[in-house]
């Protein structure tokens, strides 16, 4: 997923303020079940939902107002109701990376709003993928 950083998006010190990476991680999620066909819609159809349990987040630099970044998303595993996504923000034009990040999201039913196994559809359609090169 390619971004511009907005102005709105940086603090005091003039670099992206840390928890707006939190949103570019989320939405490249969503994005990333999207194009394999898991929209809002289709999640609701097999009953539940997905949410955040854990995210820990490495800044090893920062963005400022104009750039243009670079996030990636891959599944790194999956067990029970749990699936481990890691994620990669980066310097478009340098591929610098800024941002490394693992998130723990968990499966959840719809109405109850327990944890619940992934379903067959899910685990076969994000079948993990192999980790970025640091």
């Amino acid at each position: 997923m390619m971004l511009r950083v907005r102005q709105y998006e940086v603090d005091v010190l003039g670099h992206v303020n840390n928890v707006v990476y939190l949103h570019y991680l989320e939405q490249a999620a969503i994005e990333h079940a999207d194009s394999l066909g898991f929209t809002r819609k289709r999640l609701e159809e097999l009953g539940g939902t997905f949410v955040v349990r854990r995210h820990e987040v490495e800044y090893s630099g920062g963005a400022q107002a104009g750039d243009m970044l670079e996030v990636t998303t891959w599944v790194e595993s999956f067990s029970g109701a749990r699936a481990i996504r890691g994620y990669a923000v980066a310097h478009a034009g340098t591929g610098k990376r800024i941002v490394s990040a693992q998130t723990i999201w968990a499966w959840v039913d719809a109405r109850t709003g327990l944890p619940r196994p992934l379903p067959p559809e899910i685990l076969t359609a994000f079948s993990p993928l192999e980790p970025h090169d640091e």
